[in-house]
Order: C-alpha cells, then structure tokens, then sequence
C-alpha cells in the first residue's frame, strides 16, 4: 500500500481505523498495529493509550490524539526531585547496598526477619529512591546478606583471638534460648575488648557436666582452649561445679555475691511493712494511666520533677533502692494525690519513711559497687577486695544503730562473708598491689602493676562522692589494718567520674608505654588485667536472645539466633 492510500492513523499511526469490505473507512473502530487488537473509537484516545500502557509498556506512547486535534498547552510549573526521579529504576550497585544495609540493621536493632514483608517499609524505600517498581529483598536473601556479614565480622574475630596470648571467658547458662559466653583480651595495643562468642541452644538439664562441655565447645570452635585463663559464671551450684570440672581458674561474679547478701539482709531487717507499702502504692499508679497523670499534675504543682515511680523486682538490681528514693521524694504528691481520690491506700507512717531512709542509706554503697563492677570496658578485677572492704566498713554496727538496722547489718556481713568464701581470693589477691608481705613469686607477680590504680570509664551515671574515709577503705588492700585517709587524687571515685587516665594512673596505658622494658612480665599482666570480676555484661548481652525469638520469630534456627545475636553485639562494640 503507497503512503498516500495508507489508512489515516491515531496516536503516531500506533492506531489505524478498520477498512470495511467496500473500501470505506469506520472511524468508530480502531485496530492496534502491534497486536492487530480491535477498539471502539469515541473520538477520544483514552482508551487507546490505557491499551499502550497496559498490553505494549515499551512502544513509548505518545499522549497526542489525532492529528486533527491540538494537544492543549501543559501548564509551566518546576519539577519536583521526585517527578524527575521518577521511572528510573535503581541501579544494581544500589540495591545490592540497600540489601546490605537492611541487612545490617535487622541484625543489630534485633528486628524481626518478617520486616521485609512490610508493605509500608518497602513504600518508604520508593519514595526515597525515586523508583516505584523498587521491591524489598526476599527473606532468603536477607539471611544470607546475614549469614555472609557474620562470615566477615568472624574473620575478624578470629584474627584478635590469634593475636591474643590469654583470653578470659564468661559465660550466662539459665534458660534454652539465653545462654552463651563472651571473651574478654586485651590486645598488642593494651586495649580491652569484649564480645560475644556465641549463643548455644540447650535442650538438657544443666548439669555442671553439661555447662562445663558448652564451655569447652565453644573454646574449641574458636581455637582458644589453649589461651583460656579464667572462666567466670554466677554462683549457681551447677556452675561451681563446673568451675571445678573445668582446668581452668573459676571466678564466681562478685556482684552476684553482693546481690545476694543485700536479698539476704532484706528478710532479716524488718523492712517488710514498709517495702510492701510502697510496692502497693506504686501499683496503684503504675497500673493506671489516669492515676498516674494526676500524680504529675501534683509534681507539677508542687515544683518537681514530673518522673514515674518505679517497681521493685527481685531479678532488677537496686530497683528498690530506686523505689524507696522515689517515693521519698514524691513523699508529698503522693499523699495529696491520693487524698484526692478519696482512696484508702496507706502511705507508709512518719516511722516507716525514717526506717526507708536509713535503707537508703545502707544500699547505696551497694549500688555503687555493683555499678563499679559491672563495666566491661575497664579493668575491674583490681578493685573487688577493696570493694568488699569497703561494704565491711559501710555495715560495720555502732552503738547508736537500731535493733532493726543492727539485724540488717549482721545478715549482710554474714552473707557476704559466706558467698565471699567461694569467691577465688587467691587469684584476686594478685590484683592486691599493697601488699608488701607476699612470697617472691607473688610478689613477683605484683610487680607488674605495683602502684597503679586503673582509671574507669564514666558509667554514665553522677554519683555523689564518698566520704573521704570510706574512700580510703576503698583502696586498702584485703589485708591492710591502716584507717588513714587516702589521697584524693587516689581515690577510687575516679573510676567513675574521670574518663581518662595519666600514665601513672592506667595499667593498661602504663603498660603500653613499658612493654619493651619488661618483655615476657607483659603476657602475665595481659593474663590477670584481662579479667572480668563479673558476669553482669555476659547477662545484659544475651538477654537479647530472649527478644529475637518471640512469637514472629519462634521458627527460627538456633544457627540464626547465634548470628544474630552475635552481630548486634559485634556491630554496636565498634560504634
């Protein structure tokens, strides 16, 4: 057919009308030259361009109707980022990082794997990438971007544990999804680094048999059985026990020993009456939004702080040490508060708060030591003896004591004395740099860090400082007798509140400066700094395996959790 006889077409000739058999033309219908597709035409090329976008998406319709008519003039307006965006899918390169990074975060925020079937994320991911055929990567991929990381991150590890010379462990065995150990070395550099291991699935009783062949399952899975210096665990019977089975030096947790002295002394004291007020009152307006809010209006009017109040749990350390002080000092709201409400709750008597104030006073140093125990990114060994010296001063009985206080003050020191038992005092007393007694081998040892008081990280946390007496008792060795007041510049207040150290007055920095002078003593050292006094980072740690397998993520393997929860550590350790 010549050009000239060719049949008039719409839209670019992508649309021409139908011939009918006598030659004439059907301007009411129109046929699609790409799928020969039969139309009704309405003088209107609407339905014509719904048909080239939905049957033929590469034939670049053109939105112009016949060529009688005359397409209106667009109005001028800028382009928005997004319009100009629009339609461009995203590169390669761009997706495999945005897997990546889903990825990463899943892991470390300890999200469900389910989030990539999350219609309102992947509508998110569009927007900010201009692309609206942009699909979230499938669970299969995400896991292994997962298990690829976790590859990466262990060749890592890997290369600290075969520099290391000496690895500390501890370990956390109490329910099937939540144990696990972590390693604590420090490295060429003289810095301290603690991280995961591994989480392991027990589905038997642990038996210290059991608890003592994880141990060693692990070690031996990173090839640190021969490196292994000390194991620490809780002062469960089952993990004594293991201690003992294992050829390795054992270190209950120090901080555990002090909980339990203070849960012991509790019973004894007779603060039962007035504990149990204030758990009540505290329930009354922590399990009430409506309750609560009146409560605020009364902090509000009577210039305090607007703060919730806080529930005393066994398994929470200092949690009622922090009730008692908060509803101390909500003493007045609370009793306006539930004046008001015309409720017959009973605030505990004017004899009571006097009673909750001198617990206070006794449980904070306990605070204050568990807090200083319970870091993991300083050397803590050396300060447990002085530590317990320093609660034996804090309960010591005077004769101005009530009976009360005396029955609390004689529990604590006898728990802490009986748990202190079990504690391995032999291998703290190398962290004892006094004293000036010990045998040539000993002493020997102590050489190493002869004089040096390590200086702590900031626990985030200001605390007031202790009387400079029982500052000095702090820093006595277990076996000194002296009652002289230290140097404040000594004081182990500076482990808290001083970020950074002097030479003279860091271990590790001292012995980054001095490991060429004293060779060989500098594996020894790494041996005993190295060690953790507790297993309370151990604990915080793998409470994560508890909030990845929930009810959305009871499927998952125990290969993955172990992943997981090894990457969250991992990746937030080097933020």
């Amino acid at each position: 057919m010549d050009a000239a006889r060719k049949p008039p077409g719409l839209l670019q000739g992508k649309f021409i009308f139908k011939k009918l058999p006598n030659g004439n033309l059907d301007k009411t219908k129109v046929v699609c030259t790409f799928c020969d597709a039969e139309l009704v035409y309405c003088r209107s090329s609407s339905s014509l361009k719904y048909h080239l976008n939905a049957k033929h998406p590469l034939a670049n319709a053109v939105d112009a109707g016949p060529s009688t008519d005359v397409a209106p003039e667009k109005s001028r307006r800028q382009t928005t980022l997004f319009e100009c965006n629009r339609g461009k899918p995203v590169s390669t390169a761009l997706s495999a990082k945005l897997t990546n990074l889903l990825a990463q975060w899943i892991a470390t925020s300890c999200r469900p794997i389910s989030v990539v079937e999350d219609d309102g994320l992947e509508l998110v991911l569009q927007a900010a990438t201009g692309d609206p055929s942009y699909k979230l990567p499938a669970r299969r991929t995400i896991m292994r971007r997962i298990h690829d990381q976790h590859t990466t991150e262990k060749a890592a590890k890997d290369e600290k544990m075969i520099e290391a010379r000496s690895v500390a462990l501890t370990g956390d065995h109490w329910t099937s999804v939540n144990n696990g150990v972590t390693v604590h070395i420090i490295d060429a550099s003289w810095e301290l680094h603690s991280f995961a291991l591994g989480v392991i699935k027990t589905e038997t009783r642990h038996f210290a048999e059991a608890c003592a062949r994880q141990f060693l399952d692990v070690a031996n899975q990173w090839g640190i059985a021969d490196k292994i210096s000390t194991i620490g665990t809780d002062s469960a019977p089952n993990m004594v026990a293991a201690g003992r089975i294992l050829p390795f030096e054992h270190l209950p947790c120090v901080a555990h020993v002090v909980q339990r002295a203070i849960v012991m002394s509790l019973r004894e004291g007779g603060f039962d009456g007035a504990l149990a007020k204030c758990r009540k009152v505290v329930g009354h307006f922590k399990h009430s939004p409506a309750n609560s809010d009146e409560l605020n209006v009364q902090q509000a009017s009577l210039g305090q702080v607007q703060e919730q109040l806080v529930q005393d749990v066994p398994t929470w350390w200092n949690s009622t040490l922090e009730m008692i002080k908060r509803v101390m000092r909500n003493k007045d709201a609370l009793h306006t508060t539930l004046s008001q409400q015309k409720h017959n709750l009973a605030l505990p008597t004017n004899a009571e708060y006097e009673k909750l104030a001198k617990l206070k006073k006794l449980l904070e140093p306990c605070r204050y030591i568990t807090e200083l125990l319970g870091g993991d990114k300083y050397v803590s060994c050396s300060v447990v003896l002085p530590a317990l010296c320093h609660l034996q001063h804090a309960m010591k009985i005077s004769d101005d004591d009530p009976a009360y206080i005396v029955r609390f003050k004689a529990a604590f020191i006898k728990a802490l004395n009986q748990r202190s038992e079990k504690i391995n005092l032999e291998w703290l007393k190398i962290h004892d740099l006094r004293n000036s007694s010990a045998c040539p081998e000993q002493r020997g040892r102590l050489e190493l860090v002869k004089g040096e008081e390590p200086a702590l990280q900031p626990l985030g946390e200001e605390n007031p400082e202790p009387p400079k007496k029982k500052t000095a008792l702090l820093l006595m060795g277990s076996d000194s007798e002296s009652d002289e007041e230290t140097p404040e510049n000594n004081t182990v207040e500076r482990y808290k509140v001083e970020p950074s150290a002097s030479l003279d007055q860091c271990p590790l920095k001292w012995w980054s400066e001095h490991t060429a002078v004293y060779g060989k003593m500098a594996h020894i050292a790494r041996k005993y700094l190295g060690t953790p006094a507790t297993t309370v980072p151990c604990e915080r740690l793998f409470s994560l395996a508890g909030h990845i397998v929930q009810k959305r993520r009871s499927r998952l393997s125990s290969e993955n959790v172990n992943k997981l929860v090894c990457l969250s550590d991992w990746w937030k350790k080097e933020k």
